[in-house]
């Protein structure tokens, strides 16, 4: 279990550096956010912070800019939604110059928030550079880890700090840890793994892992079609993992399902030549964009004497209204209240958001990787140092 949380530890008057995971999309070609999600999730975090008379650091990245500044991967374009969210006014640091970072972060009031610029503007942040980390624990009496959807990596702001300065975990993290842990407890069976996208390599070790842990693996989305070949099946243009073949064929097993049927088109665009048809009727020319009508009933049947489910990846092609029924379909069920429901991964997010159901699931996990990877069983790096037993009063 995590050691100790911002709650166990005294903040008052203290300057508090908090991971928050503020990466998030924006609509094409604007400075739009198109999901608030990983803001919102940040702040009973960062209010909990301000109602325990601390001074508030905020340390996010945003997008991939290689180390080189890009000011269209600012964080000041987060600065907006997030002092409207917040309802306080957020000072922003847009120096990348540690000396005046720190020059600022001393003018800080206890109960005032400040947010750096981007962490991956500086290349030492991905590269876990020994002085950067430490450059960063300087900044702070303490550190929090709050984002979960990085903790899957080892880079400065996430492990490398924790060398220098002893770190508490956040709300947010602590209810991601909690939440993706009851998912092996015995009294949360029959528990169920949905697992869609487009890529087998990202779920492989989840279903090899998992399939002897869990009641239920049910396989939709593009990966489908890796299952299918390895059956022997043509898949026609659709994408194949090639290089899993050989490991699927092992994974044979009454509790993995995968589609009966699918809908294939002719074409990837929302028109075409678009049918209905079994798996082993699918043509040379075309490819699988959704699951099918007999596939998603078999589904929802299984899934229905569920009481845990676990959800990470698209059951086909949901953006496009001809390929969004499975997804759909299969959202529907899983947003009932008699299931314990956790969502990992953007797109299975955005898609749940987009047909209405995002509220009425009990967890929404802001970690796509880093959920599939401690569900894998890995020892995530952003959580490691949580573990750990501090030193102090022990």
């Amino acid at each position: 279990m995590i050691d100790k949380t911002v709650r166990d530890i005294e903040l008052s008057e203290k300057i508090v550096i908090v991971r928050v995971d503020f990466n998030v999309p924006f609509k094409p070609d604007t400075n739009e956010i198109s999901s608030l999600n990983r803001i919102i999730a940040s702040l009973p975090t960062i209010r909990y912070l301000i109602e325990e008379n601390a001074s508030v650091v905020l340390c996010s990245h945003l997008g991939r800019p290689k180390g080189v500044f890009r000011k269209d991967l600012s964080l000041n374009l987060v600065l907006p939604k997030l002092q409207a969210l917040l309802g306080v006014n957020v000072k922003f640091s847009s120096s990348l110059d540690f000396s005046e970072i720190k020059k600022g972060i001393s003018e800080l009031l206890p109960k005032e928030v400040m947010l750096l610029e981007n962490l991956r503007f500086y290349p030492e942040e991905e590269l876990n550079d020994k002085d950067f980390s430490k450059k960063l624990a300087n900044l702070a009496d303490v550190f929090v880890n709050d984002a979960f959807g990085v903790s899957h990596r080892a880079h400065a702001s996430v492990y490398g700090i924790t060398n220098w300065i002893t770190p508490v975990s956040g709300l947010l993290l602590e209810k991601e840890y909690i939440s993706l842990s009851k998912i092996f407890e015995s009294h949360s069976h029959p528990v169920s793994i949905i697992l869609g996208g487009g890529k087998v390599s990202d779920k492989i070790n989840i279903v090899k892992r998992l399939l002897n842990v869990v009641d239920k693996i049910f396989v939709g989305g593009g990966m489908a079609a890796t299952f299918l070949k390895a059956k022997g099946l043509q898949v026609g243009n659709s994408i194949v993992d090639d290089q899993f073949i050989g490991v699927v064929n092992k994974l044979a097993s009454d509790s993995l399902y995968i589609p009966l049927d699918v809908v294939v088109s002719d074409r990837f665009e929302d028109s075409g030549n678009i049918r209905i048809c079994s798996v082993n009727d699918i043509k040379t020319d075309e490819m699988i964009m959704d699951i099918g009508p007999k596939t998603i009933d078999s589904y929802i049947k299984e899934i229905e004497k569920s009481k845990t489910i676990f959800w990470n990846g698209p059951m086909g092609v949901y953006e496009w209204n001809n390929y969004s029924k499975g997804t759909r379909a299969i959202a529907e069920k899983v947003s009932e209240d008699k299931f314990i429901s956790v969502i990992g991964g953007g797109s299975t997010v955005d898609a749940i958001s987009k047909f209405g159901y995002e509220s009425l699931m009990t967890h929404i996990s802001t970690g796509g990787g880093a959920s599939l990877e401690f569900l894998e069983g890995q020892l995530l790096p952003g959580i490691e140092p949580l573990l750990r037993k501090n030193s102090e009063g022990d």
